[in-house]
């Protein structure tokens, strides 16, 4: 063990200025400890009883987040942690592990009135520690809050461009398997012997299905009904692939009447090559529109990714619609609205004008009160609802995030702005989404009330148009 005398004491970097008589008060009412390896120096949750300063050895602090261990720094020797000058800091934040056997020299909090009171340059140099610590802590928490966020969205993100993107690859291998049956259909269709004005009137005929036929919705009743009329229409006229045909004919909402006015067109003995030429033509188109949609959907989350950070955009106030933020931050978020069967409300003032903001901080806000909205909703069994409305209140812009929640308890509503304030179990928040909220909207002149009771919590944002 080292022995700790003032003289070493006023060689840390933080202990510099103070003079020795001080530091030997500091040494005479601390305690001299040994921290094995392994043990902790503290835990998540535990008060903090003193100030430590680490001699010799090294300690790991962390948090637990999702389940795992993500570290925030490591306390090397002539670091000082833990109980502060003027700190409100009751329970520790984090833990911390010695990484191998640690000598430490920890001051009691209970005699912390009596170092401010008679020893004024110690209790300067450990008020400027505390000064440090938590402009270091903010900004590791402000990223760790910044990397949870990007995680939840890039998570949903991820999930909503799989679907399509898994689509277009279904799609296209169908798409192909589909085409190599082209030649036979070809060769059945060229040998037939119709006239030129026939063969105008059915592709005539078939474009116009192919073009105006719209999917109609059905119950799983009532398409068993027509696909069985259909089945009952190809057999009568000795039509191959029956069934086949008759299901996606269905499904294009292609009906018997359609049919047979193919029919009257056709001589009897190609009816059968008409009808699975046709089939053929739907499904190829079908597989066309699937592939088409889907990649509209990839094309359309790209999009709302780009106008979601405004990432061609600077980063001044410039007029913006408001109301494409909040649709943008709903798409972010799809994902968790689908995932808990979120019913969402739009009421917004359509006669709002174009609003003069930061867009790309304003989307944060959105985003933080909607996602803390959709986790007050979770496991409410599909009964969750999710309201955003805007209004436009003389030169003011007023947009209200409400959700059908259990609320808010009343002791935590004064305290929900503070910073690393959070009711969500650890690895879930870091307490920062709200007190980022709160930033951004004063940097917009705004303001920001929460109205809470169970089954109805509020959040509005208000600030000025021309901001």
């Amino acid at each position: 063990m080292i022995t700790v005398t003032p003289e070493l004491l006023q060689s840390f970097e933080a202990l510099k200025e103070v003079p020795l008589n001080e530091l030997k008060w500091l040494i005479d009412n601390s305690e001299q400890r040994i921290l094995p390896e392994g043990e902790y120096l503290f835990q998540a949750g535990q008060p903090i009883n003193f100030t430590n300063i680490i001699i010799n050895g090294r300690v790991s602090m962390y948090i637990m987040q999702n389940g795992e261990t993500r570290e925030m720094g490591v306390f090397e020797p002539q670091t000082v942690s833990g109980y502060l000058p003027f700190s409100r800091a009751k329970s520790a934040p984090s833990f911390a592990k010695a990484v191998e056997e640690t000598q430490l020299l920890s001051f009691p909090a209970v005699k912390m009135h009596e170092m401010i009171t008679g020893h004024f340059e110690l209790t300067q140099a450990l008020v400027h520690v505390m000064a440090s610590r938590i402009r270091d802590f903010t900004t590791l928490q402000q990223q760790s809050e910044k990397m949870m966020a990007l995680g939840k969205l890039s998570a949903g993100l991820a999930h909503e461009l799989n679907n399509p993107a898994s689509a277009i690859v279904r799609g296209a291998a169908s798409l192909k398997q589909h085409l190599l049956t082209a030649p036979k259909t070809f060769k059945e269709i060229i040998e037939m012997k119709m006239t030129v004005e026939q063969v105008n009137i059915v592709n005539d005929m078939l474009g116009v299905v192919l073009k105006d036929k719209k999917q109609p919705e059905l119950t799983m009743m009532e398409r068993s009904e027509l696909e069985d009329e259909m089945i009952d229409w190809m057999d009568a006229h000795e039509v191959k692939n029956a069934a086949e045909i008759s299901e996606n004919f269905v499904e294009f909402g292609f009906e018997v009447s359609d049919a047979e006015a193919f029919k009257q067109q056709i001589p009897a003995e190609y009816i059968s090559s008409i009808m699975n030429w046709i089939n053929s033509n739907m499904v190829t188109e079908k597989m066309v529109t699937d592939i088409e949609e889907a990649s509209r959907r990839i094309t359309d989350l790209v999009g709302s990714v780009k106008n979601f950070t405004h990432m061609d955009q600077g980063h001044d106030k410039q007029y913006a619609d408001i109301h494409s933020g909040i649709k943008n931050t709903m798409m972010m978020l799809k994902h968790k609205i689908h995932k808990n069967n979120i019913q969402i409300v739009k009421n917004f003032d359509i006669t709002l004008p174009p609003v003069k903001a930061m867009i790309g901080e304003l989307n944060q806000v959105w985003t933080n009160l909607m996602d803390n909205a959709l986790d007050a909703m979770e496991g409410m069994a599909g009964k969750g609802i999710l309201e955003v409305k805007t209004i436009k209140d003389g030169t003011f812009v007023e947009v209200s995030i409400i959700d059908n929640g259990p609320g808010i308890p009343e002791e935590n509503k004064s305290q929900i702005f503070d910073p690393f304030f959070t009711t969500k179990e650890i690895g879930k928040g870091t307490g920062l989404g709200l007190d980022v909220v709160s930033r951004i909207v004063k940097q917009h002149r705004g303001s920001i009330k929460v109205q809470s009771t169970p089954g109805r919590t509020a959040f509005i944002v208000c600030f000025p148009i021309d901001g």
